[in-house]
């Protein structure tokens, strides 16, 4: 049977599934004949299943993203009475949703943040945190760091330091970028002191009175999960106060618990002048993005135009789903459990540092973690190179698929990114294949 004929009620194998979806829809930040999609049928907890019944551990809630885990009925109910209710409303409109969720938004975020712009993701809303910044300001520079991912958008692409930046190039005109405190598994870190005084340097070369924000990952994601060093955040808020800088925290992936706190921020207690927020903010039941400012920003709206807009800015059920989350959050003490999960983590990776000598490097705070693989003991050596890969690298990957673990590998890293729900036991158990998966890489390491 031709795969276009199949109707669209039929029960289709994880084949089937494959081979429509790589037919008609085109796969991100990939050759399209180098694609090769894991069929997904259904989820609940940490787990998903393929069609076929085969069980993964989400080893990297998703997109880390799926941070209340997976079919939470709390939220599909918040959805479904919505859509039963008002499906959507137009963002000129107000709905109950809208203000209930920007309300509760006030109360979870730091400080004096307490107006949001809704958007349709985290891309959008790093997007509009900068045009707020440089209405704001009247400035047009914005520094960014290069390890740092900030969405795929053509102004957030510009943003980004990392290699998928390239293609997109030349981009958005006015982002300075600086190094971070990272270099790398072979250099290691620098201290705070060090990095900060490089970041001042280039505020002063770069003119302070032209820069509007400065953006950054309070802790790096896809690249690294770059937890800083003792006073590097406060000193970044330090440096934007002294030459009028806003400060922009992307949260979109650190936060809503991933770190063990709402955001991971306020494990430096700094307050941010713009806060951007999508992934964790609905689970990605839906998609929904926020820009949050503190309350002398959003005044400077008052009088003046904010010139921004989206169709779907405060979708109805974006909220609803959003709201629900955010409950489940705090009804299922989830901050609390992906702080306790996390030393668990924590020790885990530890224990795998000790024994296998392919593990050079291993970061998290709270359930936000990374494995990074050398071959070299004494050189460090990555285990594939700088925004590529190896043959041990890609035989971890098919390992880990096998054995039904679901996690990013990428370069010479894979990923720790559980649900927030997880347990010791399931934590445990992805570990343990992990451990056995790590045989393969210390095959390639020389002392």
């Amino acid at each position: 049977m031709d795969m276009t004929t199949i109707a669209a009620t039929s029960s289709m194998t994880g084949k089937e599934i494959v081979d429509l979806a790589r037919k008609h829809t085109l796969y991100e930040w990939s050759a399209q004949s180098k694609v090769d999609p894991i069929p997904v049928a259904r989820a609940k907890g940490i787990y998903f299943y393929t069609p076929e019944g085969k069980r993964f551990i989400d080893f990297n809630s998703q997109l880390m993203s799926v941070n209340i885990g997976h079919g939470d009925e709390r939220v599909i109910q918040a959805i479904t009475e919505q859509a039963q209710t008002l499906a959507y409303a137009n963002p000129f409109m107000a709905t109950e949703v809208r203000a209930r969720l920007g309300a509760k938004l006030a109360e979870i975020t730091p400080g004096d943040i307490d107006k949001f712009f809704f958007t349709n993701g985290g891309a959008e809303a790093n997007e509009n945190a900068i045009k707020i910044a440089r209405f704001f300001t009247g400035r047009h520079k914005i520094i960014a760091r290069y390890r740092s991912y900030h969405g795929a958008t053509a102004g957030a692409i510009s943003l980004t330091g990392d290699p998928r930046r390239w293609a997109a190039e030349p981009g958005i005109p006015g982002v300075v970028r600086v190094l971070d405190p990272y270099h790398g598994i072979e250099r290691g870190w620098e201290s705070a002191e060090t990095s900060l005084t490089m970041i001042e340097e280039v505020i002063q070369l770069e003119g302070a009175q032209t820069i509007a924000a400065f953006i950054l990952e309070p802790v790096v994601g896809t690249n690294g999960i770059l937890v800083p060093p003792d006073g590097y955040m406060q000193g970044v808020r330090a440096l934007c106060d002294k030459y009028g800088i806003l400060m922009i925290a992307d949260e979109v992936m650190a936060g809503f618990g991933r770190t063990g706190e709402w955001f991971a921020v306020d494990h430096w207690k700094v307050v941010p002048d713009l806060i951007s927020m999508a992934k964790g903010l609905t689970s990605s039941y839906l998609p929904l993005g926020a820009v949050g400012m503190r309350h002398h920003i959003a005044q400077h709206f008052q009088d003046k135009v904010f010139y921004g807009g989206l169709t779907y800015n405060s979708h109805p059920m974006g909220c609803a789903a959003a709201l629900a989350t955010i409950g489940v959050y705090e009804e299922d003490g989830l901050i609390d459990n992906a702080k306790k999960m996390g030393a668990v983590m924590k020790q885990l990776g530890a224990e795998l540092q000790a024994k296998h000598p392919s593990v050079g490097a291993v970061r998290s705070i709270g359930l936000f973690g990374i494995v990074e693989l050398i071959r070299h003991r004494k050189t460090r050596q990555p285990m594939a190179p700088f925004n590529g890969t190896s043959d041990e690298m890609a035989a971890l990957g098919r390992f880990f698929r096998e054995q039904g673990l679901y996690t990013l590998v990428r370069w010479n890293t894979f990923f720790t990114n559980p649900p927030l729900c997880i347990n010791e036991q399931q934590l445990r158990e992805a570990f343990a294949i992990i451990d056995r998966g790590l045989r393969i890489t210390d095959q390639a390491v020389v002392d």
